[in-house]
């Protein structure tokens, strides 16, 4: 195998079966530089622990995965809700300071889907709002960026009431661009008929805080959300949401993020390679200077 591009990064959902110390040291095995982490994994061992972990692995951190779901009335439960996504905040920031140089405190925001019995949407995603206006001055102080990610619209009902990009930037667009961005994941934007121009629209705002890739391909399992697959093996275009991303400037890492019962039976190592190789034959082409493989 080649060795991997130098702006890939492995979400560890792609090999979630693999415990954090499994995770860190197959992925630098296979000559990757990157890695986002989950929330799970890091509570599995400790924070402090963790972050030992990590920067004993020599890799960068590109996101920390995943907090938000805070969709439901103001009580108690979201008011944990709230004091969780302060303790991911800290997380984020003690997880990307002890990674290698380039690192990045990103922490993935979830907004959540519509509470028992709801059918008001709209509010729901007012509720996410106001959640990002709590959360985005302890981010500030933590010098973490809060990225939205928009979930698919069959998503909406029970994970995450914000459905397309338009509608992540136009939540972020209260908050300072440096503190409150999007994610970009190619399974969930690409059937959007206005996704190139919110991309575009992303960049100019500044507010491009991660993009991620993998695949979509048709029959979807009983779980949607185990259906993605590895770049290449789908239908989505990437090299047009690729190329739209590079226009904007975005020059960081790029996570492969995968849900899928299959690829995580495999061998992790198998995993990581299979991913760096669909990555390397449909996103580097359409990377700029900062794109491709080490000399």
């Amino acid at each position: 195998m080649s060795r991997p591009d130098r702006r890939l990064s492995i979400n560890q959902a792609t090999i979630k079966h693999a415990d954090l110390a499994t995770a860190l040291r197959v992925t630098a095995e296979a000559g990757v530089q990157a890695i986002g982490l989950w929330r799970e994994s890091v509570h599995a061992v400790g924070l402090a622990t963790a972050a030992t972990m990590l920067s004993d692995s020599g890799l960068r951190l590109t996101t920390h995965c995943r907090s938000g779901f805070f969709t439901m009335p103001e009580g108690p439960a979201r008011r944990e809700a709230l004091a969780d996504n302060r303790a991911a905040i800290e997380e984020a920031a003690i997880l990307a300071a002890a990674g290698a140089e380039g690192s990045t405190a990103i922490l993935v925001l979830v907004a959540g889907g519509l509470p028992d019995g709801s059918r008001d949407i709209m509010g729901a995603r007012e509720r996410v709002r106001d959640a990002v206006g709590e959360l985005a001055p302890h981010a500030a102080a933590a010098g973490v960026t809060l990225a939205i990610e928009p979930l698919h619209p069959m998503y909406a009902s029970d994970r995450c009431v914000v459905a397309t990009l338009g509608q992540a930037l136009d939540i972020a667009s209260d908050f300072d661009p440096s503190v409150v961005g999007v994610a970009v994941d190619s399974f969930h934007v690409w059937w959007d008929p206005d996704v190139l121009h919110q991309i575009e629209r992303a960049g100019r705002e500044a507010r491009l805080a991660t993009y991620q890739v993998c695949d979509w391909r048709t029959p979807l399992p009983a779980d949607v959300l185990l259906s993605r697959h590895y770049p290449g093996d789908g239908v989505i275009d990437l090299a047009r949401l690729t190329s739209a991303v590079e226009a904007t400037g975005y020059d960081r890492d790029i996570e492969v993020e995968i849900f899928n019962e299959a690829v995580w039976a495999t061998d992790p190592i198998e995993t990581i390679e299979r991913s760096a190789a669909g990555f390397a034959s449909s996103v580097s082409p359409h990377l700029r200077t900062l794109g491709g493989v080490l000399p």
